[in-house]
């Protein structure tokens, strides 16, 4: 009696436990479905990002030690192209790089908060002082100036937030990425660039944007 009455509970005991496995498959099954669902009914897109324009005060570059200097003032648009989804910009921060190598200083952009299909336009002012680079660098510079225009990359990190009715997520990170052409003048041979009076340039120019 005793061999038998072990055998049904060991029955019991896997039925149990296929009903919880079945359970938490079912469970795992609904969430998966009520993700695909809400993300079928939001659509939810990244921010796009657009360089407008930049006004260049000053851009010159020194041998004596290997040096960039840089002052200008750039117009950014942001879009939010979701019609259900709201966007939280945080702790944003906009700088300038040339060839990988940031050559101001980061410029903090106000919090923000970007209604369904609105859009968002900064104007920061960006900031490098006798910025150390490497001999590399500069001579790419003076390339650039030789042929009379220089890329640089107008970047913006910092975090975003989406909003769906009440309900607001977690923190992502943000990187935008603007390529900027500006022409160069003055005396190339001494590596002078842009300096007064200011210089502005229309860019109109699309922006990477990894979220």
């Amino acid at each position: 009696m005793s061999t038998k009455d072990c055998g049904h509970h060991d029955d019991d005991r896997k039925q149990l436990l296929r009903r919880i496995f079945a359970a938490i498959a079912a469970f795992i099954v609904l969430i998966l479905l009520i993700i695909f669902l809400i993300w079928v009914i939001l659509r939810p897109t990244k921010p796009r990002f657009m360089l407008q324009d930049a006004t260049i005060f000053a851009f010159n570059s020194s041998t004596t030690p290997n040096t960039l200097s840089l002052t200008m003032q750039v117009t950014l648009t942001a879009h939010n192209p979701n019609h259900r989804i709201g966007i939280y910009y945080h702790t944003l921060r906009a700088y300038v790089s040339y060839h990988s190598q940031q050559i101001s200083l980061p410029t903090a952009i106000p919090d923000t908060y970007q209604g369904h299909k609105d859009f968002t336009v900064w104007s920061p002012f960006l900031f490098g002082y006798a910025v150390p680079v490497s001999p590399f660098v500069l001579l790419s510079l003076q390339q650039d100036q030789s042929g009379g225009v220089v890329m640089v990359n107008v970047k913006v990190n910092g975090r975003v937030k989406w909003k769906v009715g009440t309900w607001i997520s977690g923190r992502y990170h943000l990187y935008v990425n603007c390529p900027a052409y500006i022409r160069f003048s003055g005396d190339r041979n001494i590596g002078i660039g842009v300096s007064s009076p200011a210089v502005k340039f229309q860019l109109l120019q699309s922006c990477s944007v990894d979220v």
